[in-house]
Order: C-alpha cells, then structure tokens, then sequence
C-alpha cells in the first residue's frame, strides 16, 4: 500500500512537471498572438489580458499585409522549408538504409562522422559558407539558403531514421527481392512506409530551426526578392520606433504554418518518439 501511494505521487509530480513546462513553452505563444490583435497602448498597459471591445485593433495584421511584401516573404520561407524537408528525408533515408542494411569498410566511421554533425553547430562554418556561396554565385538566392539547411538537417535525419530501419524485419526486405524487387523498390515500397512515423518526427524537428532560422537568411540572402519571414519582420523593429502591432502580427502569422505542421503529423510524431524512446 505504501508503495502504492509512493508510485502515485512520484506520478503526480512528473504530471505537475510536465504542465509546467508545458505552461512555459505555450505562455509566449499564446501572449504574442494575443497581443497581436491588440493596440499599442493595450500591449504596454496590460499585455497579459485578453484583448476587450475596446482594445481588440487588426491595425498591425492591415500594416503586415500593405508593407514589406510579407506574402513574398511568407512564400520564400515556404519553399525553402518545404524543399528542404524532401531532401533531408529523401537523402537521409536513403544514407539510413545504406548505413544500416549494407556492411562495407568505413561504415562505422561514415555513422560516426554524420552523428558528429548534430554536436557541431553549422553556424561555425558561416564564413567558409559565405566564401563557397559568393565563389558559386548563390548569394541573395533561396538555393543558397536550401544547400545550407538540408546539410544542416541531414545529420540527425540519418540518426533518426537508421535506428529504425534497423528494426524493419529481414524476412520482409529477402522476401521482397525473392519476388524480383531491385533495392530501389525495396527501399521505396517495403521500407518508407514502415518509417512513417520516424520520417513525420524528422520532418517536424527540421522545420521548426529553418523556419525561425534568422542567421543565415540575414547573411545568405538578405535581398529584397529572398527574404524570409523572420528576416522580414525586423524591418518593422526600428532604432527609435518599433511598431509593435505590426511586429507580433507578423510573427503570428509566422507562427500558423507550424502550428498546422504539428496538427497534420502530430500522431506520427508521437508515435516516433515513443516509439524511438521504447527502442
């Protein structure tokens, strides 16, 4: 009975955790979209109640939208995310299957030195990046800005998804080449569909840096025609006045795009790190 009771609030507090931590990463979310539909005055004066009839104004979402091609912006950062996702899955599953189906010499070492990618920060090598991408002309150039994200995501893409191409049954794999499939087949029909949930995990760990991603967009590409979204809502921070309404509107609408993300993978996603955690 004691430990009964000593399990249970052992439980409790791991639940009080969590809910803490939970109040913690949604608070700022919740306050930036709240704030958004607010007026200046209302976000000074009492930023952390809701927005009332007379303080409810769209005067920043109006300001967003007339200013600063933010569509534009908002489609740069849709392209660059998107194309970079499909390659990080297709290149990483594909390193995945190699690394964990084939034994060659260097196999070890290749997982080592794609795993030593997720402890070493790529913003180290900005300066050889900037140098590479001026000497190939892709300066100001969304290419620039999908080169550099999907050999961000590919390391821990290929981490991920090894773990779990190493539990796809063998029996499933030999049966399918006794039945004539070449290893692109097996690959493509017998093998991705058994890691949906460990590539809808990828996918959503490697959208949420790009997408809030400031640095390299600030120097890859800073142009008027390639600017994302993060960088397009600091021309509404200025030295001396910052209009805030259009600040946190924008970075609301930033914000849709993952928060739709979560929604669509959110089942796959759970699925792939219990699933990873079990493992």
């Amino acid at each position: 009975m004691a430990n009964t009771r000593h399990g249970g609030f052992r439980i409790g507090l791991v639940h009080l955790a969590l809910v803490l931590y939970s109040l913690i990463a949604v608070l700022p979310v919740v306050l930036v979209v709240m704030n958004s539909f607010k007026t200046r005055r209302a976000i000074f004066g009492s930023p952390l109640l809701p927005p009332t009839t007379e303080t409810f104004n769209l005067g920043g979402y109006g300001t967003v939208m007339a200013q600063g091609n933010f569509l534009l912006y908002f489609q740069n950062s849709l392209v660059v995310t998107v194309v970079s996702i499909f390659f990080v899955i297709l290149f990483g599953a594909m390193a995945a299957f190699a690394l964990s189906e084939y034994r060659f010499r260097g196999n070890s070492f290749t997982g080592l030195f794609l795993a030593l990618g997720i402890m070493i920060p790529i913003r180290l090598g900005t300066v050889a990046i900037l140098e590479m991408m001026v000497a190939s002309n892709l300066v100001n150039t969304l290419t620039a800005l999908i080169l550099v994200y999907v050999a961000q995501g590919l390391p821990l893409a290929v981490f991920i998804l090894s773990e779990f191409m190493r539990q796809v049954s063998d029996d499933l794999k030999n049966a399918g080449r006794i039945d004539g499939m070449s290893e692109y087949k097996v690959f493509f029909v017998l093998v991705l569909p058994l890691v949906r949930p460990a590539m809808a995990t990828v996918a959503v760990f490697t959208m949420i840096p790009i997408w809030n991603d400031l640095w390299f967009p600030l120097i890859l590409a800073p142009g008027e025609s390639t600017k994302t979204v993060t960088l397009g809502a600091q021309q509404f921070l200025g030295q001396y006045l910052t209009n805030w309404e259009a600040v946190l509107s924008a970075l609301s609408l930033a914000i849709l795009p993952v928060l739709v993300l979560y929604l669509l993978f959110s089942r796959n996603l759970i699925r792939g790190i219990t699933s990873g955690a079990v493992k």
